[in-house]
């Protein structure tokens, strides 16, 4: 029995083409130097608008401080007028009060000094309902 003639694969004349094993991967966003110079560019933009807020917020501070420096004296004025009232209406209060004790000098000043000692809110309203000492020492803070 004779052995059936098998046809043998050859490489094609003048052999395979060469095989393409390298990478081709598409180009994905844009390269590390524009990553770098748009970081670059945004931080130095995010540093102009600090700077000129920074610039507005400066200027809104000094408008609010010559208002109040404005406004220093009519409230100092007012704060001096209410002080002396309840003064007054404690020397009225005094006098009321201790007009049967011999020797009493109304008013008399308990410092050694002619300079004057502005008074505490103890002193001011130490004739008074404790409720408006509280509510002058605390105010609002009630409420919150």
């Amino acid at each position: 029995m004779a052995a059936p003639k098998v046809k043998q694969d050859m490489a094609p004349p003048g052999g395979y083409g060469p095989i393409d094993y390298k990478r081709h991967l598409p180009r994905r966003g844009i390269s590390g130097y524009s990553l770098f110079a748009l970081g670059i560019g945004s931080l130095l933009l995010g540093y102009y608008t600090l700077i000129k807020w920074n610039r507005e917020r400066r200027r809104l501070l000094i408008e609010d401080l010559e208002a109040r420096i404005a406004l220093m004296p009519l409230l100092q004025a007012e704060s001096d007028r209410r002080t002396l009232r309840l003064l007054r209406q404690n020397l009225d209060e005094e006098a009321k009060i201790m007009k049967d004790v011999p020797g009493w000098k109304v008013g008399e000043s308990l410092f050694h000094t002619d300079r004057w000692v502005p008074p505490t809110l103890d002193e001011l309203y130490y004739l008074r309902p404790t409720s408006e000492m509280d509510n002058e020492k605390f105010g609002l803070q009630y409420y919150v």
